[in-house]
């Protein structure tokens, strides 16, 4: 159920960021013009995006732990903005998917969309009982 949940704020979060001309960052559907396709295509996005944060993501954190500690974490930045990037390079292989015209414009949009989930979960977050 969490990744479920995951998966729908980050298919919210990225279609916040497609709204965004000035990121560069665009969704191609399906077939074009229908809402739903964009809505499933944004879907699909969302769960690669997740699949290669919890799976690439985790390794290439832990093989950078130096330089978070180097440059106080502000290399996540740079590795969020990767990780879109990466999402962007294997939907690339279909004529459908997430498209990143240049790689700091998708550092941004790393940016926007971990501002999106980091919000999101505070209003999910489960309520302690005392």
């Amino acid at each position: 159920m969490g990744f479920l949940i995951r998966v729908v704020i980050n298919a919210f979060a990225i279609w916040v960021v497609t709204l965004i001309p000035a990121l560069q960052v665009s969704i191609i559907a399906f077939s074009p013009g229908e809402t739903l396709q964009l809505v499933l295509t944004l879907l699909l996005v969302a769960a690669i995006f997740a699949l290669v944060n919890t799976i690439i993501g985790t390794v290439v954190k832990v093989l950078a732990f130096p330089l978070y500690i180097l440059t106080l974490g502000l290399i996540s930045l740079v590795i969020n903005g990767f990780l879109l990037w990466l999402t962007a390079w294997f939907t690339g292989f279909w004529s459908w998917g997430l498209r990143v015209e240049d790689f700091w414009w998708g550092v941004v949009a790393g940016v926007v969309i971990s501002l999106i989930n980091w919000i999101f979960g505070l209003i999910l977050r489960p309520q302690r009982q005392d």
